[in-house]
């Protein structure tokens, strides 16, 4: 199906749901996810970490921009979907549901893979820590971790995409996985460091310059931060495997 077509099908579902009356509006309203976690519809932006002005090489112009309209927009985003499925019944038709959680996935690893990049950022680019160390064991080096790292996000210049430092829950190792959108992914890991390769992250900057954009990324990560996650993902690990 092409795409003009499925959105045709898309406006034409959102017609039918909205005339489902008082049962579909009853849903609407209902508690969010499961453990307490975000009603929802009722994301919130997380403020930037950092002081857009300080770091180096990455203008405050381009930050503030990056926030505001590409990981805002995924959250309003994703807070409608949300709405609409939270709308959808047993009669809701077939194309609508799937069009629905379709846009639910893409938009809610844009969230969360905005969240990851900007929180990894605003650091000295230095490595210390526990990361360091695992790093230089799974792949010989830091160096040739920083290399193959730096390879994967540089294969998606010109065109989008993520590259992810990841934990693997499936083998405890580390794994650098690529997306070439926001739904690809590694199934059972957890992102350690996550560098945005869509143009919106660099071009105001650079222009079409990709690799002199990740030389600014790289001298900005937060290893600290990164840190954390891995240690979190250790400990997690182990609980998965008692």
């Amino acid at each position: 199906m092409n795409a003009n077509r499925r959105n045709v099908l898309l406006a034409g579902g959102l017609g039918v749901l909205a005339a489902t009356g008082a049962r579909a509006q009853a849903a609407a309203t209902k508690p969010g996810l499961p453990g307490g976690g975000t009603p929802l519809g009722k994301h919130q932006i997380v403020p930037l970490p950092f002081d857009p002005k300080k770091l180096r090489g990455l203008s405050e112009r381009l930050l503030t921009s990056h926030h505001e309209n590409n990981y805002g927009g995924a959250l309003k985003s994703l807070n409608k979907v949300e709405e609409e499925l939270a709308r959808t019944t047993k009669e809701s038709p077939g194309f609508l549901v799937s069009g629905l959680r379709e846009r639910e996935l893409q938009f809610t690893n844009s969230v969360i893979l905005h969240e990851h990049y900007f929180a990894n950022l605003g650091g000295s680019g230095k490595p210390g820590g526990g990361i360091e160390r695992a790093l230089a064991q799974g792949f010989g080096s830091f160096a040739r971790f920083e290399e193959l790292f730096r390879a994967a996000g540089m294969s998606l210049a010109g065109g989008s995409g993520w590259a992810v430092l990841a934990f693997n829950f499936q083998s405890g190792d580390l794994r650098i996985a690529w997306s070439g959108n926001h739904t690809q992914a590694l199934s059972f890991g957890a992102p350690l460091l996550v560098l945005d390769m869509y143009e919106h992250a660099y071009h105001l900057d650079f222009g079409a310059a990709a690799a002199k954009y990740l030389e600014a990324f790289w001298g900005n990560v937060d290893w600290a931060t990164v840190d954390r996650r891995y240690d979190r993902a250790v400990k997690a690990w182990a609980a998965l495997r008692a």
